[in-house]
């Protein structure tokens, strides 16, 4: 079938303008919208279609201004910066051999419209590329649209109704239900997509709806019966015109030849040299559909389809996969040689669960060169399952491979890889390279670092998703029960497309070398180092959280009945709604927080703000708090305890936070709170077994110490050097007094300025911090900087070279980007100058503990009988050992913590012995 590809160019024009930062070449010419519509139309030169073009409005009053005069009224005027994009972007279009479609008195979503239902008429598969929600009412089959800046694709009814919760005929009659802001189209007043789609579901069209009004109640009713004499307006407006009368149809808009040496001259001009470097190669390169004898074919499931801000791709890493099927002792022993004859090779497990701590293992894959890979199944287990390999006797056979540590492995998000393999008998060394590190270490914030966004984004390729084989929902099998031909397309391409991963980033990290140390001396040494604490797991005493969980519930109990005697009624304190009308209409307390649509909200935030004028927003913040407690941890942890092992097994993210912090979760054990005696508690249920002590290791004001270290203050550096309460000895310096002589008032506030500033706290945050008045507050913050003027230099200049590079770096070159450091939304540039400031200490301190942790580890390897890490909680590592090893644990493990950096202040390590880890603590 003949493809045609239809683009919105006005739309992508605008939403690179405003999703990229305000780029320039070299001359300061603006170039970040057009460095993405020209990615962007890259992205969909690969994919090769029969016929493409490119649709811009024309200008000039259209129809809809006609029939509404305020259509699109409140508009701005286009940005200059934009302005000046728009004719190089046409010179490029043109010059890439694109037609370039304007046609008067109409808007380009109707040449749109009327090009692709001439085009499903005609038998041809249409996609318009857009990202404007509109054009959902085209879609039926034939005619799909897909995003390629958010990667995402509408290709049916399903995918739309999923995304809108309508369906495509109705789009229309939803978004004249809603408005557009954007259009300056009024809707019904308070009416969402969740209300439109309500209605729409209840009542199926407009018509209805509007025939029904007088049933709708309350004030949403009302609002309904206001609009109605505009809604059949808004419909007209709303609706994509397909009739629209045109000199050619979609055959003719066949792609013409480039012109080399215009886009040559524009390219170089406009700095985009991957652009240039391919300009002598094809625009696509797909796969030759007979060049393979291979039992399965990877398929490209939209080959090619790249975002907007997708990074340059390598045509070779970009072409769908050829893959075996290994279901018996010939191709296992084929594909054992290639194995043994590889310097490397890249694997991954799949299995019946997603603890690793509990999954089965259904199979393994392998690749060792881009574009071939292979599946060994060992369980599947569907009715008519050809027959496998046994399971035993392929993993003595892979054994050595594995434990072969100059036998490099590679793998994407791998601890979980090891963990079954490990659980299964096969211990894994020589594991040498993460994808989703190598991502994680590159650019931290540039995509999601799961396999398909990073498969999007560096090869250009969108993978086989889980759900394409093993389905989603109520329907999801488990990957034992998926045939064998679907199972190897997805599981091969799973090793085949980490491979071709490594292939694309590990030369972006060797061109920074700060970046490469990151990834080669901090993060991938640190993978083995957690799986291990994964492993080992922490010993709980559920007895003693049953006993906390029976004394939570008698509190919150007594919370109940304190809220409902403070209101005069009985309310749900669970439910937003009854807490919001009760506090807001009934009492009459101020609404000072409010929520995105504008609405009061009753979040932690908005009842803090008012605690003080009514007792009962703070037996609601208790109330709240110790269910939270009660459902997070002391009833849902013994829950948690895995029947094998006996004991609780977190699991911890590298690539989660982007300062390099680690996380942790099911269950999330670094949010257990410490400041109150409830949170303290629940830490004495993490105990050690009989004859042996937990001990714990926490840094001292390690991000104090940093700051420090990066400010190079010398009144700073002086107050840790003495020794002295870092706090007490700051209030002094601010106060002008002695040691002795300072209050606790006066140490509290410098305290709060200490840790304040690391986090961006302004004159406001610390008056309401401290309970005094702003004036006072920023003459404290006045104070601090006059004493400590390093500390404000750091500040200034670390938010220059933010704004100059737009990142921000550790002491050990990790990188922090901030993407909004020079946004032209003040508060969005005041949040990334505020992160700029914080990121270099809290990545910092995330690297020390990491480069702590692989130490003590590697000095552990001797030890395992005596003693094991259990827990990492930010600055804080915990172990289980033997009662007589616990001298030896706290002098080897607090030196090794200590020379983790070598900063200009010492780096000091507090530690603490106990039955268990509140005592500890």
């Amino acid at each position: 079938m003949k493809r045609l590809v239809l683009i919105d160019g006005s739309s992508y024009l605008y939403r690179a303008f405003h999703a990229l930062p305000p780029l320039n070449n070299e001359a300061g010419e603006p170039t970040g919208a057009l460095f993405g519509v020209v990615n962007m139309l890259r992205a969909h030169l690969k994919e090769q279609p029969d016929y493409i073009a490119f649709v811009v409005d024309a200008p000039g009053p259209t129809f809809r201004d006609e029939l509404y005069p305020a259509y699109k009224a409140n508009r701005q005027a286009m940005p200059d910066d934009l302005r000046a994009q728009v004719e190089p972007m046409c010179e490029i279009v043109q010059a890439l051999g694109f037609r370039i479609l304007r046609i008067g008195g109409v808007e380009a979503d109707d040449v749109i419209g009327t090009l692709a239902t001439q085009g499903a008429a005609d038998d041809i598969e249409v996609t318009i590329s857009t990202g404007d929600k509109d054009f959902a009412q085209l879609v039926r089959p034939g005619i799909a649209l897909v995003n390629t800046m958010s990667g995402s694709r509408y290709d049916g009814e399903a995918a739309v109704v999923e995304k809108f919760g309508v369906r495509p005929d109705q789009i229309v009659d939803f978004l004249a239900l809603m408005g557009d802001s954007v259009d300056n189209i009024p809707g019904v007043e308070k009416c969402g997509p969740k209300t439109a789609a309500k209605w729409l579901g209840e009542f199926g069209t407009l018509d209805n709806v509007i025939a029904h009004a007088d049933d709708i109640k309350g004030k949403i009713g009302e609002n309904l019966r206001a609009a109605l004499s505009r809604l059949p307006l808004n419909r007209t407006l709303t609706t994509i015109k397909t009739d629209v009368a045109l000199d050619y149809r979609p055959r003719d808009l066949v792609l013409q030849p480039r012109d080399v040496e215009t886009l040559r001259r524009l390219y170089a001009r406009y700095g985009f040299k991957q652009a240039l470097r391919e300009l002598e190669a094809p625009a696509g390169a797909a796969g030759d559909d007979d060049a393979g004898k291979i039992s399965v074919r990877g398929t490209a499931a939209g080959y090619a389809r790249g975002s907007v801000a997708a990074e340059a791709v390598d045509p070779a890493l970009a072409v769908p996969g050829q893959y075996d099927c290994i279901v018996d002792d010939p191709q296992l022993q084929g594909w054992l040689a290639k194995l043994r004859g590889a310097d490397a090779f890249a694997f991954d497990v799949e299995t019946d669960s997603l603890d690793p701590m509990r999954a089965d293992l259904v199979g393994i894959s392998f690749a060792v060169e881009p574009g071939h890979g292979a599946y060994l199944p060992l369980g599947h287990t569907y009715p008519g399952a050809p027959a496998q390999l046994p399971r035993a006797a392929v993993l003595e056979a892979l054994r050595p491979l594995f434990a072969d540590p100059l036998k490099r492995k590679i793998g994407q998000h791998g601890k979980y890889d090891l963990h079954v393999l490990r659980r299964h008998g096969v211990d894994v060394r020589g594991y040498a390279d993460d994808t989703m590190l190598e991502s994680f270490v590159y650019n931290a914030t540039a995509t999601r670092h799961d396999m398909d966004s990073l498969a999007r984004r560096y090869l250009g390729y969108d993978t086989i998703k889980y759900e394409d084989v093993a389905g989603k929902g109520a329907k999801a099998i488990s990957f034992a029960q998926v045939a064998l031909d679907d199972a190897t397309r997805y599981a091969a391409e799973d090793a085949d497309v980490t491979l071709r991963l490594h292939r694309a980033l590990a030369p972006k990290l060797a061109a920074e070398p700060a970046l490469e140390r990151v990834y080669r001396e901090i993060e991938m040494p640190l993978v083995p180092v957690l799986e291990r604490v994964e492993a080992n797991g922490v010993l709980i005493d559920a007895d003693e959280l049953r006993r906390q969980s029976n004394d939570l519930g008698k509190r919150m109990l007594a919370a109940q009945q304190k809220a409902t005697e403070l209101a005069g009624r009985s309310f749900s304190l669970d439910s937003p709604k009854q807490l919001g009308q009760l506090l807001f209409e009934e009492l009459k307390l101020p609404a000072l927080v409010k929520t995105p649509s504008g609405a009061p909200s009753t979040n932690e935030e908005a009842l803090e703000a008012i605690a003080d004028l009514h007792e009962l927003p703070r037996v609601i913040l208790e109330y709240r708090g110790l269910a939270k407690l009660r459902s997070t941890y002391t009833d849902k942890l013994p829950e948690m305890v895995n029947p094998d092992t006996g004991r609780v097994h977190t699991s911890y993210h590298q690539a989660g936070a982007a300062t390099g912090r680690l996380a942790s979760n099911d269950p999330n054990l670094q949010n257990i709170p410490i400041r109150t005696d409830d949170g303290r508690r629940i830490r004495d249920a993490f105990i050690a077994p009989a004859g042996r002590k937990i001990v714990s290791f926490d840094y001292s004001q390690i991000e104090l110490r940093i700051m420090a270290h990066l400010s190079e203050d010398a009144g700073l550096l002086r107050a840790f050097e003495s020794g002295a309460d870092i706090h007490r000895a700051t209030a002094a310096e601010v106060f002008g007094k002695s040691l002795d002589e300072v209050s606790g008032n006066e140490r509290r506030a410098a305290k709060a300025i200490n840790f304040g500033l690391m986090y961006g706290m302004s004159a406001f945050g610390l008056a309401r911090n401290l309970g005094i008045a702003r004036g006072e507050a920023q003459d404290y913050i006045a104070l601090y900087f006059s004493r400590y003027p390093g500390v404000r230099d750091f500040m200034e200049r670390t938010r220059q070279q933010a704004r100059d590079r737009g990142f921000v770096e550790t002491v050990f070159g990790r990188r922090l980007y901030l993407e909004n450091i020079n946004a032209r939304n003040q508060g969005l540039r005041a949040g990334a100058e505020r992160a700029a400031i914080n990121a270099p200490m809290q990545g910092t301190a995330a690297d020390i503990i990491k480069r702590a942790m692989v130490d003590v580890d590697d000095w552990l390897e001797a030890h395992r009988s005596q003693a094991l890490m259990v827990l990492q909680v930010h600055d804080e590592l915990v172990f289980e050992v033997d009662a007589g090893f616990v001298d030896t644990l706290r002098t080897e493990v607090s030196a090794r913590m200590a020379a983790a950096a070598q900063l200009r202040v010492p780096l000091v390590v507090d530690s603490g012995v106990g039955e268990n880890w509140g005592q500890a603590h």
